[in-house]
This record gives structure tokens, C-alpha cells and sequence, in this order.
């Protein structure tokens, strides 16, 4: 993946409230999840903007409040593409990738964004794009190529995952399927159902007037 970086200041100031102010100067309010699990209670001193979340049986993570400005995440979230999000909180340097966004349902500004905090150790959960390449034989044919699924779910360490799934569709003949369970890539776990079909080469009019012409 490509690396963007992100800058961001801690966020103290919670609550509705807050979080309207906080837009009305043209930021956003982020929290920074996944953090390193420990007992509870906790030792340690905490950060500006960070706060303990208890997840039951006595554990404990590290979640941070932060907030950056719209356009510093524009050509983050418009567009097609995955990143692995540097973050600059302070001078303190954090690495994250985008788990969710809440948008504006009129307006389409962005609300709210949730970050994960990654590490080269632990895999991490991440739709990533599928790019077909190849001529289908299907397509020779006179089918045609239909895309269903435009990302995959993929888990790995997070410096492995690539910014495109690459999928090869030379072989794909008429009338079939490329499904989950079709598909293999070194070092990733695909999380899809395994009979999800990820594209076909569907038999059009024309194909099947010729396969009638033909018998």
C-alpha cells in the first residue's frame, strides 16, 4: 500500500457538543482504535486524548481522540484507493489504516472517522480493490466479462496487503465463474465466502445464436 500522511492534534473536549464545534471549524473528530490489550486496571500514564475502554474479563485497550481538518483527509477518503496512514500526533509518529467513515446524509461532508492502528505483527481486516486484467476466452466468445465484486476482503500484516487484488482472466470460458475459492495470493487470507463469485463471463444473445448456428 501507499503511505499518507496524516496529521492530527489529541482531542480532549468530547460529546456532541464538542464535536459540533469541532466541524464548525472545518475539522473532523477521529478516534484512533486498536491498541495493545492489557490487564486492567492500568498502570501506566496516559497521552493527551487517550482513554481506557474496558472489553470485559478484566482487559483493557487504549483508544485516542483526535481531530484533523477536512482537507487534509480529501484525497484520502475521495478516492478509489487504500493507504497505510501515517499519523503525525504531536511529533509522535502512529501507523493506522481507515476502518470507517460517517458522512453527512445531505450535505456529504464527512462527520466522523474511525482509524485502526496497525503494526508489522499483528494482521489486520481491509477491502481492498480487484483489478481484472486479461482477454477472457469467454469474451472471444462473444460473452461478456461481468465484474461482481470491485473489492475483496483481505487479512494480513498490513505492509504485505497490496493496493490492488490482480486477477487474471485469460483462461475464464463462456458461461463461467472466478470464485473466492478460486483465487490464492502468498501471505493473504481472503475473508469472503468462499462460493462468492467474483466475475463471470456471461452467454449474451449473440453467443447463444452462434452456439445454436453451430450444433
Amino acid at each position: 500500500m501507499k503511505t499518507f500522511q496524516l496529521a492530527a492534534e489529541p482531542r480532549t473536549a468530547l460529546g456532541k457538543k464538542a464535536a459540533k464545534a469541532l466541524r464548525e471549524e472545518n475539522k473532523i473528530p477521529v478516534v484512533l482504535n486498536g491498541g495493545e490489550i492489557f490487564d486492567l486496571p492500568y498502570t501506566g500514564t496516559l497521552k493527551e486524548g487517550e482513554k481506557i475502554v474496558e472489553i470485559g474479563n478484566g482487559k483493557g485497550l487504549i483508544t485516542t481522540d483526535l481531530a484533523v481538518t477536512q482537507d487534509a483527509v480529501r484525497k484520502l477518503v475521495y478516492t478509489p484507493d487504500i493507504f497505510a496512514i501515517e499519523l503525525d500526533v504531536n511529533g509522535s509518529k502512529r501507523m493506522a489504516v481507515l476502518k470507517d467513515i460517517q458522512f453527512h446524509p445531505v450535505k456529504d461532508t464527512i462527520l466522523h472517522i474511525d482509524l485502526l492502528e496497525v503494526n508489522d505483527k499483528k494482521p489486520v481486516t481491509i477491502e481492498v480493490p480487484v483489478k481484472i486484467e486479461g482477454h477472457a476466452e469467454g469474451v472471444k466468445a462473444g460473452g461478456k466479462l461481468t465484474l461482481s465484486m470491485k473489492k475483496l476482503r483481505v487479512k494480513a500484516i498490513y505492509t504485505e496487503i497490496p493496493e490492488r487484488m490482480i486477477i487474471n482472466v485469460d483462461h475464464l470460458g463462456l458461461g463461467k465463474t472466478i470464485q473466492i475459492a478460486d483465487l490464492h495470493f502468498d501471505g493473504l487470507e481472503l475473508m469472503n465466502a468462499k462460493n462468492a463469485v467474483v466475475c463471470a463471463v456471461q452467454l449474451t444473445r449473440a453467443a447463444r445464436g452462434a452456439a445454436a448456428a453451430a450444433k
